[in-house]
């Protein structure tokens, strides 16, 4: 292994050989604790310190690391206190996660490290958020994001590498190739003979780097991420390496040739380092025994404090009290004037006051800036806040909801239009397995609304109709919002914003333009969870939202002798129950009208919650209209048909009846 060839200060070299001996000393133990069954499970690094030490190392303590599950030098070598790591890793309530989440899911604000999640593209995205952070700020940082050769076949490596080369950040990806993703080996995970050939196809440059050789890591890394931070652009950083373990201890190696392993056994990247600095004269075999005896008091002390931590005592209250950050609205007052105005109009008036109000606040989402968006909700927005907070998006709705994530965790807010609802299918993952638990896994909020433009109604077919709040009301950690009018949108929209909470925030395109009304011209707010009782009357409770709630007004205004409650949800999470059940309570009878199809809808929830909490109350069954369990046609006969509008009336009445 050459070393020679890396221009190296002296007491770096020590640095760096100290920082890799504790990572591999600390495995040492995992692993026998592992076997005594003192921790759950354990995914080794040994043999890949280099990377994560070197990378480390380049790096300052206040540039973000997003590192993988092999990664336990970053954690060591940002000094991360060693009890803290041994809680987390045996879910005691020092740990990071409190014990809700296992060994590196996590992340920590204090040394800027945010963990992976087991789903591992998103992280890639995330970097590129908060290096956008960095770079709206103008700050002369980089981020370095780390995965494996097998996270480079999803979707979301790609995603993220695009827009990081668009957008010009400083973000260095750092694909640890050990050969391997799991068992598959990389000829029948790629076909190009190495990752960093992929890239020229995103206009950025790209190194391949000995990830067993220290000093290659850290000279290059320091190199350019110097430039990096003055001339701003992604790279990506291919590391040769080997993994001398199992996937994880249960998987073991039986799939790896004996020859191969015995091949990189010999590259071991801290045994030859350390002969290295010996024949340097660096090291004695005395200084040797003396860093070790130190560092393992350190891990012997550490890990004594964390056996001897009390197991966690179960406290429900605590758990769902943690699920999101307190948020404690300061509700605005309203002014005096007033504008006569539509519900596209009140979003956009709403989205322009909360970019006024918070300078740090971003918009991204396809053909946002000058077009001004398919519906034209942010026309006029570049001239007023410029490009840099006005953002067009490349096609690809993952990395985009993981960078509003990025930008959340580097102290900004983000708000990202799905053009259409129902391409939020291509972004689900990190919005439920990324926004959503963030808070309850590590007490990391996160600041971002997404937009979501919804409805039939309009003929536009099977994938641009859907109202598909039920996907995201069903995820804890998610608030979920779908308001009627204009005055509603405008205040709950501002609202959402201040929440630094994840918000889907759904806006029917067929109330767009169709809808007007008196709306305050300055900035105000609406508390979330506050149903809104439109109709007081003694028969019946409706309860609805969205368009569902002009289907249940014009169905009142059309037979005057029905006496009903109508209840407007505006908010689906939280769901203002007490609303619900206090107007059962008065009429005995509910019907809830949705717009989305039947079965697995809120209406579902809702009058389960009401069997559950109301039956004494109750004269007659629960209804619940829904749309089709078809998809949306886009013929207009049909998509009336499929529609719960048309069976509404009908429902409504034999409940009366009943």
């Amino acid at each position: 292994m050459i070393y020679a060839d890396f221009k190296v200060a002296d007491d770096i070299k020590l640095k760096l050989y100290k920082s890799m001996l504790k990572p591999r000393m600390i495995e040492e133990k995992m692993l026998i604790l592992l076997r005594q069954g003192k921790i759950s499970k354990w995914f080794s690094g040994i043999g890949q310190e280099a990377i994560s030490i070197g990378v480390t190392t380049a790096l300052s303590s206040d540039e973000y690391i997003l590192p993988m599950h092999r990664n336990l030098g970053v954690f060591t070598a940002r000094e991360i206190p060693l009890k803290r790591l041994f809680a987390q890793w045996q879910g005691k309530a020092s740990g990071f996660t409190q014990g809700r989440d296992r060994s590196f899911h996590f992340g920590t604000q204090d040394f800027k490290i945010v963990g992976m999640i087991s789903h591992l593209g998103p992280q890639l995205g995330v970097a590129d958020g908060i290096a956008l952070a960095h770079k709206l700020r103008n700050e002369k940082s980089v981020t370095a994001v780390f995965t494996g050769e097998g996270a480079t076949s999803e979707g979301d490596f790609h995603e993220a590498l695009n827009v990081a080369s668009v957008w010009n950040l400083p973000v260095l990806f750092c694909v640890e190739n050990n050969g391997y993703g799991l068992s598959t080996p990389t000829n029948e995970q790629f076909k190009c003979e190495n990752i960093a050939d992929k890239g020229v196809g995103y206009g950025m440059e790209s190194h391949i780097i000995d990830g067993n050789n220290v000093l290659e890591v850290y000279y290059k890394v320091s190199e350019l991420v110097r430039d990096m931070r003055i001339n701003p652009r992604p790279a990506l950083l291919e590391f040769k390496t080997f993994r001398m373990r199992g996937h994880e201890e249960a998987s073991g190696t039986k799939y790896v040739p004996q020859e191969l392993l015995d091949v990189w056994a010999e590259k071991d990247p801290l045994e030859n380092f350390t002969q290295y600095l010996i024949s340097e004269r660096l090291l004695t075999e005395a200084s040797i025994a003396s860093y070790k005896e130190g560092i393992q008091v350190e891990i012997d002390e550490h890990l004594k404090l964390a056996l001897e931590e009390a197991s966690i005592i179960p406290d429900q209250s605590k758990e769902l009290s943690e699920v999101y950050q307190k948020f404690d609205l300061v509700e605005i007052n309203l002014g005096n004037s007033t504008n006569n105005i539509r519900l596209v109009d009140a979003i956009s008036e709403g989205l322009r006051q909360s970019m006024q109000k918070f300078d740090n606040l971003v918009i991204m989402g396809q053909d946002v800036a000058e077009y001004g968006g398919v519906f034209k909700i942010t026309e006029g927005f570049v001239n007023e806040f410029g490009k840099e907070r006005v953002r067009n998006t490349p096609i690809c709705e993952s990395a985009i909801v993981s960078t509003a994530m990025g930008l959340s965790i580097n102290g900004m807010k983000a708000v990202m239009e799905m053009q259409f609802a129902d391409f939020a299918s291509s972004g689900f993952n990190p919005i439920v397995n990324y926004l959503a638990k963030s808070y309850y896994r590590w007490g990391e909020k996160a600041d971002v609304v997404i937009r979501m433009p919804c409805g039939g109604g309009v003929s536009a077919g099977p994938f641009h109709s859907q109202t598909n709040e039920a996907w995201f009301t069903k995820t804890p950690g998610l608030k979920v919002v779908y308001p009627a009018f204009p005055y509603d949108a405008k205040g709950l929209l501002a609202t959402a914003i201040e929440d630094p909470n994840p918000v889907l925030f759904f806006e029917h395109k067929g109330l767009y333009r169709s809808l007007y009304q008196d709306v305050p011209v300055d900035y105000y707010t609406l508390p979330l969870g506050k149903a809104s009782l439109l109709k007081q009357g003694h028969q019946i409770t409706i309860v609805t939202y969205g368009a569902g709630v002009h289907w249940a007004l014009e169905t009142l205004e059309k037979n005057t002798d029905i006496h009903a409650d109508l209840l407007d949800l505006r908010s689906l999470q939280p769901l203002d129950t007490k609303a619900i059940y206090e107007s059962v309570q008065r009429t005995g009878k509910l019907i809830i009208l949705q717009e989305d199809s039947l079965f697995g809808g809120i209406a579902s929830d809702i009058s389960a919650m009401v069997m559950e909490n109301c039956f004494q109350y109750l004269d007659g069954p629960i209804k619940r209209v829904g749309s089709l369990e078809t998809p949306i046609p886009f013929n207009t006969q049909l998509e009336e048909q499929y529609l719960a509008k048309s069976r509404f009336e009908a429902e409504l009445k034999e409940l009366l009846a009943y």
